[in-house]
C-alpha cells in the first residue's frame, strides 16, 4: 500500500467539473475528462482545481496518497489549468522592463489610498477583521514556503540574500517565532481555528488566485524572475499596511498576539526591503538583464491580484455581507 498523508487538511468541496475531477483522482478514481478550454480562468472552479493540484507539493491532504504529487494525469491537467491562468495574468498587466520604475512605485507610501488595511484601521468591524484573517490563513499558514521554491533556481549573491530573508520568515531557527506560527497564534486569539487549510472551503477564487500565483511562479524555473517580483511586492509594501493593521487591532481590542504579528512585519519587512532591492533584484538582473521583464511581470501580476482581492472584500463588506464562500468562519 502506498503511504497516505496523515497530517494534511481534509479535501475541499468541489466547485465545478474541474475541481470535481481532481478530487475524484485524489480519492483513488480515474481522472475524468474535462473541458479546461471553456473554463473561466478567474473562476471558483479552475482556481480551486489548480490550488488542489499545487497543495500536493506542500502538505497534501489527509487520506490522499503521497505519490499522487507526481501523478502523470494530474500533472498534465495542472499544466492545462496553468495555461489559461497564466494567459489571464499576462492580459491584465502592462508588462515592460522598466524595473526601476516599478520598484519606485512600490516605495511610494499609499497613506491616502483606499484599501483593506485602510478600511480595517478606520472603520472596519471585528467580524470583518476575523474574516480577513481567516482568508489570509490560506497563505500565511504556509508563509514563505512558495518563495522557497526559487532558492535552487538562483545563484550567487541573489540566492544568499533570498535565503537571508527566508531565514527571518522561518523564525531565524526558532519554531515559535516562525511567521506562520505567529499567524496561528493570532488566529487562536481571535477565536479562529489554526488548523492548516481549515478555511479552504470558505476562500473565494480571489484568495486562491493569490496563492496559486506564488505556486505557479515557484514551481516553474522559467518564472523564477516573476516570483522574485512577487516577493518584492510583499517585502517592499507590507510595512505601511502592517502598521495600519496594528492600529486596527488596537482599535478593535484584538489582543497582543494580533498586534505582535503585524508589528513583527513592520520591523522585519523594513529591513527586508533593502535586502530584496539591493541583495536579490540587483544581482539577479546584473547577471541576466533579460530577467528585468520577468520581475516586472511578477510585480504587476501580484499587485493586480491584490487589487482583485481587495475589491472583493470591500464590495462584500459594503453590502453588509460576508466575503467568505459559504458559512462564516467557525470558532
Amino acid at each position: 500500500m502506498l503511504p497516505l498523508s496523515a497530517d494534511g487538511p481534509a479535501l475541499p468541496r468541489p466547485r465545478g467539473p474541474l475541481s470535481a475531477a481532481v478530487l475524484t483522482r485524489l480519492r483513488g478514481g480515474a481522472l475524468p475528462a474535462v473541458d479546461v478550454a471553456g473554463a473561466d480562468p478567474w473562476g471558483e472552479d479552475l482556481q480551486l482545481a489548480l490550488y488542489t493540484c499545487y497543495e500536493l507539493h506542500y502538505r497534501g491532504f489527509a487520506g490522499v496518497e503521497d505519490d499522487l504529487e507526481w501523478d502523470p494525469a494530474l500533472l498534465a491537467l495542472r499544466g492545462e489549468l496553468e495555461a489559461p491562468f497564466l494567459a489571464a495574468l499576462r492580459s491584465v498587466v502592462a508588462g515592460g522592463d522598466d524595473l526601476d520604475g516599478e520598484v519606485a512605485n512600490l516605495l511610494v507610501a499609499d497613506d491616502g489610498a483606499g484599501g483593506v488595511s485602510h478600511h480595517l484601521r478606520e472603520q472596519g468591524e471585528r467580524w470583518q477583521f476575523r474574516e480577513y484573517i481567516a482568508l489570509r490563513s490560506v497563505y500565511h499558514l504556509k508563509e514563505a514556503d512558495p518563495q522557497a521554491w526559487v532558492i535552487p533556481r538562483l545563484d550567487g549573491a541573489a540566492k544568499a540574500a533570498l535565503v537571508t530573508v527566508e531565514h527571518d520568515e522561518y523564525g531565524a531557527g526558532r519554531g515559535e517565532r516562525m511567521h506562520a506560527r505567529l499567524f496561528a497564534d493570532m488566529m487562536l486569539e481571535l477565536g479562529l481555528t489554526d488548523a492548516y487549510g481549515a478555511y479552504l472551503d470558505q476562500a473565494p477564487a480571489a484568495v486562491l488566485a493569490e496563492v496559486n500565483l506564488m505556486s505557479l511562479f515557484g514551481l516553474h524555473r522559467s518564472l523564477r524572475g516573476a516570483l522574485v517580483g512577487q516577493f518584492a511586492v510583499v517585502e517592499l509594501t507590507s510595512s505601511p499596511g502592517s502598521k495600519r493593521l496594528v492600529d486596527a487591532a488596537q482599535r478593535l481590542g484584538c489582543g497582543p498576539a494580533t498586534e505582535h504579528f503585524y508589528a513583527e512585519h513592520v520591523e522585519a519587512d523594513a529591513v527586508h526591503e533593502q535586502v530584496v532591492r539591493h541583495g536579490i533584484i540587483a544581482p539577479l538582473v546584473a547577471q541576466d538583464p533579460a530577467m528585468a521583464a520577468d520581475v516586472v511581470f511578477g510585480v504587476q501580476a501580484a499587485l493586480a491580484l491584490d487589487e482583485r482581492l481587495g475589491q472583493h472584500l470591500l464590495a462584500s463588506w459594503a453590502q453588509g455581507r460576508s466575503a467568505l464562500v459559504g458559512a462564516p468562519p467557525a470558532a
